[in-house]
């Protein structure tokens, strides 16, 4: 026994990289991707499988599948949409030809992930790959095991994409060990350009590409596949940037000079050890430590950096804007993350916050929308409701951040607040968003209403008692939607009429947010005495609260995103995300507290199934580590 507790004593305690686990969310409905990135990191080189145009599909990748497409640079984390999947390379072994196949069968047992690192053994082309990441820059290292005559190529596929359209390519040989060139897609939110330079360490044979692609500019045009004659053993580097060739070079000099791998991951990794481990756990139990810390490590993928090295990025006006003085960001899913997300990173990355707020004000700035709602890349794709930038800036600026320009920020959001975007005219108008096929009313009016109590309170602290009144007093408009008759909130046209039939299981995407009109009963989150009030008191809003968990977990949609249902509480979608913790303003925390710790432990592990819905780029692992520090924002 003494030799027992001796031995257990001698064991190092685990780090954070070697306790969160990416392939966490990668089943099931998270649409997670297992690849290797930086906090934050405008890279996330990841494979991609044949189900990546499927739902479960959206990050490229699914646990479910054994077989992988190849490796590209650019993916999503836990979104409802897919895109990007941009500049994928693959070894190959045969013949290169136009028809080729050159995806390949894999075992999850010869699949291994961490935080800035990936690793699969492909069994097609008998082939070790291991990935890394910079911010910036994707780093590769191929193995091939294989005897025969067969050549060993790198597939450097530009066609590829994650449930987007290639629109065209270019690639260019600069010298025997560079190539560079862009891919140019059409998918979510519009168009979009994506640049590299490729680096080898070793010189390439020559450049086999099939088929009759134009010549442009020295290079090849098209929708280029092209085949890289390789040795044995062979690293390659790929830069990215969303502003130029010379852009996605400077990164790649700046960030990954050399060729040793291993000091690449072990820098990165050095990177996610500091931000993981900055917070830390009294827990003793294996499986919660990774649960807790793969849902950290989830909350920092996203936003994501959008500048090169040398602060130049693309702006929404799809201009190159140089001379920043800060890192501009983007994929900001707003709708989801002004909830947890951005919350945490206030109070967990406060050195990020500024920048990021900056960079909502020149979307603002230089884009079409009135304000931020759903940006990805130089893109703003209108996913979703409510004006939620607003949310965020409000927030940031009364937790005293001031490294924006918070006085800008407030002007655009105002103008915002008081423009006619997506039914914000009958709710200025009428007092509601009225009713209408297809236009998620109710919800909208609700949202609108949290979001003008947010500029109200910022108002109120930059001084602007005018302001302030008005949201203020516009923030209680969603009362407009309540019908005394049966305690919920519906959908009501221009003329002040109820909108019917009421189907209180249904009505998902005419009046509600992914979700049905109890989903959305608690969803004035800013007026919480009102609630309490339209439900009885205290004792009345335990009673809903209670009834809401043990009533039926019919829904009248085949919407699959309203998943982990107890009752009609759905934790697999945001609007309830703040719902249990209402038990505390009526005096009975301990109600929320039991259901609490069931949602952590059977809707959360350290599986590849281990969220119950979507992680909406942080947003469903944000709650479970605000849950975790027994809090929510």
């Amino acid at each position: 026994m003494t030799l027992g507790v001796l031995a257990l004593a001698l064991v190092a305690p685990l780090s954070p990289v070697q306790e969160a686990s990416p392939f966490v969310g990668t089943g099931g409905h998270g649409h997670t991707f297992p690849g290797a990135t930086a906090p934050f990191g405008m890279v996330q080189l990841s494979p991609d499988t044949p189900m990546k145009e499927s739902w479960d599909g959206c990050s490229g990748y699914h646990y479910s599948q054994n077989n992988i497409l190849g490796f590209s640079h650019t993916h999503l984390s836990g979104t409802g949409v897919g895109g990007l999947g941009d500049i994928m390379v693959m070894p190959y072994r045969g013949k290169a030809s136009e028809g080729a196949d050159v995806s390949s069968t894999f075992s999850h047992d010869q699949e291994s992930a961490q935080p800035g690192y990936y690793s699969v053994y492909l069994q097609t082309p008998k082939a070790k790959v291991e990935l890394t990441a910079t911010p910036r820059v994707g780093f590769h290292h191929y193995t091939f095991t294989g005897v025969g005559q067969d050549a060993n190529y790198l597939v450097l596929d530009l066609n590829h994409g994650v449930q987007n359209q290639t629109i065209d390519t270019f690639l260019k040989v600069e010298d025997s060990t560079t190539l560079s060139g862009w891919r140019k897609s059409r998918g979510w939110g519009g168009e979009r350009v994506v640049y590299f330079v490729m680096k080898l360490s070793q010189p390439m044979g020559s450049l086999i590409v099939p088929g009759e692609k134009k010549s442009v500019d020295g290079g090849f045009g098209g929708k280029v596949r092209a085949f890289i004659p390789v040795p044995k053993d062979v690293l390659t580097k790929v830069g990215i940037s969303p502003t130029g060739i010379e852009g996605a070079r400077k990164n790649l000099v700046k960030e990954a000079p050399g060729w040793d791998f291993g000091k690449v991951k072990a820098g990165t990794q050095k990177v996610w050890n500091d931000v993981l481990g900055a917070t830390t756990i009294e827990a003793k139990d294996p499986k919660v430590r990774r649960t807790f810390y793969s849902n950290l490590y989830l909350s920092y993928q996203a936003p994501n950096l959008f500048s090169d090295v040398d602060g130049a990025y693309a702006g929404h006006d799809k201009k190159v804007h140089t001379g920043a003085k800060y890192q501009h960001y983007s994929t900001f899913s707003l709708w989801d993350t002004y909830r947890s997300l951005h919350p945490l990173l206030t109070l967990l990355q406060p050195d990020r916050v500024d920048d990021m707020m900056q960079s909502l004000v020149s979307q603002t700035e230089q884009g079409r929308a009135v304000a931020p709602v759903w940006p990805l890349w130089d893109n703003e794709t209108y996913t979703m409701i409510g004006v939620h930038s607003v949310s965020v800036l409000a927030e940031a600026y009364l937790k005293g951040y001031r490294g924006f320009d918070y006085e800008k920020a407030y002007e655009q959001m105002k103008k915002a607040m008081l423009s006619n975007y997506r039914g914000l005219d009958s709710y200025n108008k009428l007092g509601w968003t009225a009713s209408g096929r297809g236009q998620e009313a109710t919800s909208k009016s609700i949202e609108y209403g949290y979001n003008d109590w947010c500029m109200a309170k910022w108002a109120e602290a930059m001084g602007k008692k005018d302001d302030a009144d008005f949201f203020y007093k516009r923030s209680a408009n969603y009362r407009n939607h309540w019908d005394g008759s049966t305690k919920l909130f519906r959908g009501r046209k221009a003329d002040g009429s109820w909108r019917r039939p009421f189907d209180t299981l249904g009505l998902v995407g005419d009046e509600y947010t992914e979700s049905d009109s109890y989903q959305y009963l608690f969803a004035a989150q800013h007026d919480i005495d009102s609630m309490i009030e339209l439900n009885g008191g205290p004792e009345g809003l335990v009673k809903r609260l209670d009834g809401l968990l043990t009533m039926t977990s019919e829904i009248h949609t085949g919407i699959p995103d309203i998943t982990g249902r107890i009752g009609q509480y759905a934790h697999g979608n945001e609007p309830c995300h703040h719902v249990l913790y209402l038990y505390n303003y009526a005096s009975a925390p301990a109600k929320g507290a039991k259901v609490l710790r069931h949602i952590m432990s059977t809707m959360y592990d350290d599986t590849p199934e281990g969220q119950i819905g979507n992680v909406d780029c942080g947003q469903m692992s944000a709650w479970y580590v605000w849950s975790a520090m027994g809090v929510y924002p």
